[in-house]
């Protein structure tokens, strides 16, 4: 029997870091503070990118560069796909942008899936996002979400498993499904979706209160290690049902 295992497991963030490069640096002299807020970047998701990929066999595709030039969990014809709050790239800058950044780093991770569908590989997908604790004046009641299209067995069955490992291993934790976003709103996993079947993918975003990276390394380090121990334990049970 062979013991190759009967899924692959792939891991992306599409918010992991602020960098502008130098070309369009110009574009943001007048907003370096903006680029060290959560409009410019996902603090602490590149980190947990890094600790899970190291602990399982998984691909990973990582963006550095600022949601500000061009937001990659955005689906190309988005209105926020740009962002409003710096000056608004010409139709060659954008054109120049998509074809840079944008839609090599889209292909390169539908491809991968693509690879691994044909090899009859289930995917296992999460994207890792966070969020900031208040965002125009409401303040977000959860310190951890997981995103998810309720319509899709997997997904769903996956995410009910992880809740509860997550609040075994955190029990003051809040853990709200579909929350602070709906699973199913305009972004990579959605995308994903319409590419390809329940029976062939499963996109999760795990999504954490940025409240949460702001304690000492060692509380950050536990708790990163503690979400890929209940994310793995969920993982195994899941994959096993399916």
């Amino acid at each position: 029997m062979s013991s190759r295992p009967r899924h692959s497991v792939l891991f992306t963030c599409e918010h992991g870091g602020n960098r502008i490069p130098k070309r369009y640096a110009a574009r943001f002299i007048d907003h370096q503070e903006l680029l060290q807020t959560h409009r410019g970047w996902d603090p602490g998701t590149l980190q947990m990118g890094t600790y899970f990929h190291q602990r399982i066999p998984s691909q990973m595709f990582a963006s550095q560069t600022s949601r500000l030039l061009i937001d990659l969990n955005r689906s190309e014809g988005h209105p926020s796909l740009f962002s409003k709050l710096v000056p608004p790239p010409g139709d060659s800058q954008r054109n120049e942008l998509l074809e840079t950044y944008y839609r090599p780093w889209r292909r390169e991770v539908a491809d991968w899936i693509s690879r691994q569908v044909r090899q009859k590989q289930f995917v296992w997908h999460l994207s890792f996002h966070s969020f900031t604790p208040e965002l125009n004046g409401e303040v977000r009641t959860a310190e951890i979400g997981l995103l998810y299209d309720p319509g899709r067995l997997p997904e769903r069955a996956f995410c009910d498993r992880w809740r509860k490992k997550i609040r075994e291993t955190f029990p003051t934790f809040r853990v709200r499904r579909n929350y602070p976003y709906r699973g199913v709103a305009d972004g990579h996993t959605t995308s994903l979706r319409k590419r390809f079947s329940t029976n062939q993918y499963a996109g999760i975003e795990l999504e954490v209160n940025q409240q949460l990276f702001l304690q000492p390394s060692g509380k950050v380090k536990k708790l990163i290690a503690g979400l890929y121990q209940s994310w793995s334990l969920a993982l195994q049970q899941t994959s096993g049902a399916k």
